[in-house]
């Protein structure tokens, strides 16, 4: 009896250890995953393709200084990018978007004027003063309930074909993926854009080599994130360089 009542007394204390332990674990992680937040217009250059740097940043598409700012958005549904499960409103780049152009974005989507089927897209000139950025398109993502991230390199070759055609000098790119809700692979996501981006990229740098095409401007390409996605983001970016890179 004496036995039972010590080996009992023992198996008590090794679960109140592990779960001691246990909780100091996750303390742990949640300490390091405020700790790896990224500050608001932190900006690294992760690499350069074909001439081009292709630079991260932690800004949200409002704010972002580019000759042209890319948004995506989703098919839509009433009050999308304003309730749960989308982002609160001080993380959302798509609200503030929507707000420095007086909700015009989400009035265009409501009337079906823009209805964010996969592929569409939609050019805007902002009023002076309203964006960081020169002109606006935005690119329609398709059925949230059926997003896949393979998707976002035919999205990466339209946001690249656009910007050549436009002969911007930089080109900023939001998904705005994870502002609508969506729980997306960060860094495939990032990794797709640059692959979609740069084939189309180079699809029209030999045209111009054959004298099709006019002439190409593009300095810079920038892909935006929120704090908490910075570094993941950039390991798909670094990925997609380095593939781009050997080929």
């Amino acid at each position: 009896m004496q036995n039972s009542i010590s080996k009992y007394i023992n198996w008590s204390k090794t679960i109140f250890t592990v779960l001691v332990l246990a909780t100091a674990g996750t303390q742990f992680v949640s300490a390091q995953a405020v700790a790896e937040k990224t500050a608001i217009g932190t900006s690294k250059t992760w690499g350069t393709v074909d001439g081009i740097s292709v630079i991260g940043m932690v800004q949200g598409p409002s704010a972002a200084k580019a000759d042209l700012q890319i948004a995506c958005v989703f098919e839509y549904t009433e009050g999308d990018i304003f309730n749960p499960p989308a982002l609160p409103k001080e993380l959302n780049g798509m609200v503030h978007l929507d707000e420095a152009l007086k909700g015009i974005i989400t009035e265009i989507r409501k009337k079906g004027q823009f209805k964010g089927h996969a592929l569409e897209t939609l050019l805007i000139n902002p009023p002076k003063g309203s964006l960081a950025s020169g002109k606006l398109l935005l690119i329609g993502l398709g059925n949230r309930n059926s997003f896949d991230a393979e998707l976002m390199k035919e999205v990466g070759s339209v946001a690249m074909r656009e910007a050549l055609k436009l002969q911007v000098h930089t080109v900023s790119f939001a998904s705005d993926i994870k502002d609508a809700g969506i729980d997306s692979p960060t860094a495939l996501v990032a990794e797709n854009v640059v692959l979609g981006a740069f084939d189309a990229y180079r699809t029209q740098s030999y045209l111009n080599s054959q004298h099709l095409s006019d002439t190409m401007k593009l300095k810079k390409l920038i892909l935006l994130a929120g704090p908490s996605f910075f570094t993941v983001a950039g390991g798909g970016i670094q990925e997609a360089i380095s593939k781009l890179n050997t080929k």
